[in-house]
C-alpha cells in the first residue's frame, strides 16, 4: 500500500478508509491499555493522531520504542476523532518502527527552541512547526515565481555561477581558482609579483556570480523577454539579520521595455506571488499570524490589494526633508535612501507600496540608463510596509557611447565586459529588468525576522557549515 499524505487525509472526508501513514513522531502518551502517537510527515503543520492498542503485535518493541524523533509507519483505519482540536484520528492495525531515535540526545524536544539554537542544528530544524512551514511558504512561493513568468511568455534561463565580469562592480566577489595558493605563479617571477591568472584554470580571474543579469540582457537580446532564478554570492562581510553570503536572485529581463513596463511589471509579479501564496498556504501563514508576526496575513492582504504609488528619488527626499521625523541616517539629495527611510516612505508617508525613481548616477550601478541632463539614472526600488526595499531594477544603457563612458567613470575595466558591449552594436534596443531577492520576499511573507531562517543552510561571515 502507497502511504497517504497526512496533509490529505486530514482535509479528506475519508471516515473508515484503510490507509499506511509514514513520518516522523512529534510525542507518544502512554495510558494502560493504549498509547497515542502524534506523526507528522512533513506535509502540512498538523500532525495526525495515532491510537495503538497494546494487544499489536509487537507493540512494545515498535509503539513503546517509538520516542520523539523516530521514524514510524502505521497502518491503520481512519476515524472521527473524538477528541478536540482535530476532526480525524487514525486507529492502528500494525506499527512499524522504521528508523529509532536516541530519547536523551535528540535535541528537538516539546518545547519552544530559540531560532539561534536551532541554526546550529540545521540539519534537524525543518522537523520544526515554524521551519517545516517556512519551507513550505519558500517552496510555493518559487513555484508561483516559475507559473507566473511561465504563463507570461518568459524563458527560463540557467545563468552561470562562474564569472569572469562584475555585474555589480562592487568587488565583492568569492575568488574561484585551482593555483596553488601557497605558491602561485606569478609574472615577473618572484615573491612579490602580481599573480599570472593565465595559468589558472579559466585562464582569467574567476568569481562566483553576484547577479545572472548581464547573461539575461542577453538572452533578451534574442528571445525578448527571460528570466533567471539561481545562486548569487556576495563576499560581503555583514553580520546583520539582512545579509547572506549566498542567496537566491529572480532576474527578469525584457527588451523593447521602458523603466515604467519594467515596473508594471515588477507590481504585477509582487502580488501573483503574495496571493498565490495567500490562497495555498492558508495553515501556515496562520501560524506565522499567531505566533511570529501578528497581522502578517492582513498586511499581506492589503498590498495584494493595494494601488502601488510611484514618487521620484528627488520627491522622496524632499518629502523625508520636510517631515518632523528624525533619522539615524541624514537626509539630502546625492545620498542612498536608508532602510528607515524606506519604511517611513512606504509605511507613513504613502501608507502602501510605493516605487522610488531616477536615483542620482554616482549611487547606482554603471548599467543603468543615463536619463536626460546626465544627474539621474532610469533606476527604481519598490518598497514595502514591513520591510523597506524588496525589488530594485532600471531600464538598462542600450548606447554603447554611453555605457563605454560609463564603465570609464564607474573606474572598471572595460575587457571583460567586450561581449556587454557587444551587444549595443549589434541591433541594441530599449530594454529593462529588476531583481528580487528571494530569501528577503520569503521573510516578508512569512515574518520572520532574519534572513539566516529563510534559507535551508545560510552561509555568512564564518559559517558554512551543514
Amino acid at each position: 500500500m502507497e502511504s497517504s499524505r497526512i496533509k490529505d487525509i486530514l482535509n479528506a472526508d475519508s471516515y473508515g478508509r484503510q490507509v499506511l501513514v509514514s513520518g516522523w513522531v512529534r510525542t507518544r502518551r502512554d495510558a494502560k491499555d493504549f498509547s497515542f502517537l502524534e506523526i507528522n510527515d512533513g506535509s502540512c503543520l498538523r500532525n495526525v493522531q495515532v491510537i495503538a492498542d497494546a494487544s499489536l503485535s509487537g507493540y512494545e518493541l515498535n509503539v513503546l520504542g517509538a520516542h520523539t524523533g523516530s521514524a514510524v509507519q502505521v497502518h491503520g483505519t481512519i476515524l472521527q476523532s473524538q477528541g478536540k482540536g482535530q476532526a480525524v484520528e487514525l486507529r492502528a492495525s500494525a506499527v512499524k518502527l522504521i528508523g529509532e531515535c536516541d530519547a536523551s540526545s535528540y535535541p528537538l524536544q516539546k518545547k519552544r527552541h530559540t531560532n539561534e539554537f536551532l541554526r546550529t542544528i540545521a540539519h534537524l530544524r525543518p522537523r520544526t512547526n515554524t521551519f517545516g512551514a517556512v519551507f513550505r511558504i519558500r517552496s510555493a512561493a518559487a513555484f508561483a515565481i516559475h507559473k507566473f513568468f511561465n504563463e507570461r511568455g518568459f524563458v527560463c534561463l540557467h545563468s552561470p555561477i562562474i564569472t569572469t565580469s562584475d555585474c555589480e562592480g562592487a568587488g565583492e566577489m568569492f575568488r574561484v581558482t585551482t593555483l596553488d595558493l601557497e605558491q602561485p605563479p606569478r609574472l615577473e617571477g618572484d615573491y612579490g609579483g602580481k599573480i599570472d591568472y593565465s595559468r589558472d584554470f579559466f585562464g582569467a580571474e574567476a568569481s562566483l556570480t553576484v547577479s545572472g543579469q548581464l547573461e539575461a540582457e542577453t538572452f533578451a537580446s534574442a528571445l525578448s523577454n527571460v528570466y533567471t532564478f539561481g545562486p548569487t554570492f556576495r563576499a560581503e562581510n555583514s553580520n546583520t539579520p539582512r545579509h547572506l553570503a549566498e542567496f537566491w536572485m529572480v532576474e527578469p529581463e525584457m527588451a523593447f521595455c521602458d523603466l515604467q513596463g519594467n515596473m508594471n511589471l515588477a507590481e504585477d509579479f509582487l502580488r501573483f506571488v503574495i496571493r498565490y501564496v495567500l490562497d495555498h498556504c492558508a495553515a501556515d501563514l496562520e501560524f506565522f499570524d499567531q505566533w511570529i508576526e501578528k497581522g502578517v496575513v492582513q498586511a499581506l492582504e492589503k498590498v495584494a490589494q493595494a494601488q502601488f504609488a510611484q514618487m521620484t528619488y528627488s520627491e522622496a527626499i524632499s518629502a523625508m526633508e520636510q517631515s518632523s521625523r528624525k533619522f539615524e541616517f541624514p537626509v539630502h539629495w546625492g545620498a542612498d535612501i536608508q532602510t528607515e527611510h524606506e519604511r517611513f516612505l512606504s509605511e507613513e508617508y504613502v501608507g502602501g507600496p510605493v516605487f522610488v525613481t531616477n536615483y542620482p548616477k554616482e549611487i547606482k550601478a554603471f548599467y543603468m540608463r543615463l536619463d536626460e541632463g546626465e544627474k539621474t539614472v532610469s533606476a527604481m526600488d519598490l518598497l514595502v510596509p514591513r520591510l523597506g526595499e524588496i525589488i530594485g531594477g532600471s531600464q538598462r544603457e542600450e548606447r554603447e557611447a554611453v555605457l563605454r563612458r560609463r564603465i570609464q567613470e564607474c573606474g572598471l575595466a572595460e575587457q571583460p565586459y567586450w561581449w556587454y558591449l557587444d551587444l549595443r552594436r549589434y541591433g541594441s534596443v530599449p530594454h529593462a529588468g529588476f531583481g528580487l531577492g528571494f530569501e528577503r520576499m520569503v521573510m516578508y511573507l512569512t515574518g520572520m525576522s532574519n534572513i539566516r531562517d529563510v534559507i535551508p543552510f545560510p552561509r555568512t561571515p564564518g559559517n558554512a557549515d551543514f
